[in-house]
């Protein structure tokens, strides 16, 4: 049984073991790997493991004794899953790894809007508390969460992890999905619609997969709808938000304040007029990425193939 990871560097740059992978059968890793070798790597493999590398119809006609593609990760929008369906492929993601790290990212963005900790931090070191007049000093306006409305976008585990957090804060949490479970209300918030969550909240927090209606969610007329001084949270998938509509909800004041660990291209190819804006904090999508999770990650993916080597495929995407 041939294996190949296309794209092994981001989920194992060296502190993690892959020992129990290459126990199920002949292992090629790649740290990285180009789309004109995506072939010549995979020509031989039963088995694919990608993470940010796309494959599409195209690849499989190619791919012959193709299989199983596994994607380490949740989301499984690099896939053409239609196409691989179609070939037989079976494909499966990683749920539910990160739901906890993925969360507590939520409020690392959140708190460092809230209390700006890096400013102030190198404030001291630069000598500001030294000169200071009086016992303390703030630069920016701190923002306390008590009392203050959060809105969910998207009640998947992590959108429900992150709704708890926030109640812990004393905040009081709406939610918007499509398709509510309105058994999940028993964790402490309230469906209302889109509109509704746009117009109430102080803070949103994006949790959507995307898709076809998720894509550019957050346009001008969404921002159109929020509250002056919003503050916006995406660790999702970046094209939820129209990135030049959110360039204007900043200048206008409509957006207090973004913290974004995604963006639609990634890595960007070029500077992005955001990076001007000292209120709109960018970090190159790491909530996933502690050692634990990552941990979690390659050991679900491992016995993902060794349920579908038993004949008995787990955590497999459906069709449509």
């Amino acid at each position: 049984m041939k294996i190949v990871v296309l794209d092994g560097y981001g989920l194992n740059p060296g502190d993690l073991s892959w020992e129990r992978l290459e126990a199920l059968g002949e292992v090629m890793i790649y740290d990285r790997t180009l789309k004109t070798e995506i072939v010549a790597r995979c020509m031989d493999a039963e088995i694919v493991l990608t993470n940010k590398t796309k494959l599409t119809a195209n690849h499989f006609e190619q791919l012959p004794k193709l299989k199983y593609i596994g994607v380490l990760a949740t989301g499984y929008n690099i896939v053409d899953v239609e196409a691989a369906s179609s070939k037989g492929i079976i494909v499966t993601n990683v749920p539910a790894y990160g739901t906890k790290a993925v969360a507590q990212f939520v409020f690392a963005h959140l708190l460092e809007i809230c209390h700006h900790i890096s400013e102030h931090a190198q404030s001291v070191r630069e000598g500001q508390w030294n000169r200071a007049e009086d016992f303390c000093y703030w630069n920016k306006p701190l923002i306390e969460l008590d009392g203050r409305t959060m809105g969910i976008v998207g009640t998947g585990r992590i959108g429900v992890e992150t709704a708890k957090i926030a109640q812990a804060f004393g905040m009081r949490v709406i939610a918007y999905a499509p398709r509510p479970n309105l058994a999940l209300e028993s964790h402490g918030f309230k469906y209302v619609a889109f509109d509704a969550l746009l117009s109430e909240s102080d803070v949103i927090s994006l949790h959507c997969p995307l898709n076809d209606a998720t894509r550019g969610l957050i346009d001008a007329a969404a921002f159109d709808k929020m509250k002056s001084g919003v503050i916006l949270i995406n660790t999702s998938r970046g094209p939820l938000i129209d990135e030049a509509a959110l360039e204007q909800a900043i200048q206008s004041g409509k957006v207090y304040a973004a913290g974004l660990d995604v963006l639609t291209v990634e890595p960007p190819v070029e500077p992005l007029a955001l990076y001007k804006y000292p209120q709109c904090n960018i970090t190159p999508h790491i909530a996933w990425a502690p050692q634990a999770a990552r941990n979690r990650l390659l050991n679900i993916a491992v016995d993902n193939i060794s349920a579908f080597l038993n004949g008995e495929a787990v955590n497999v995407i459906q069709n449509g």
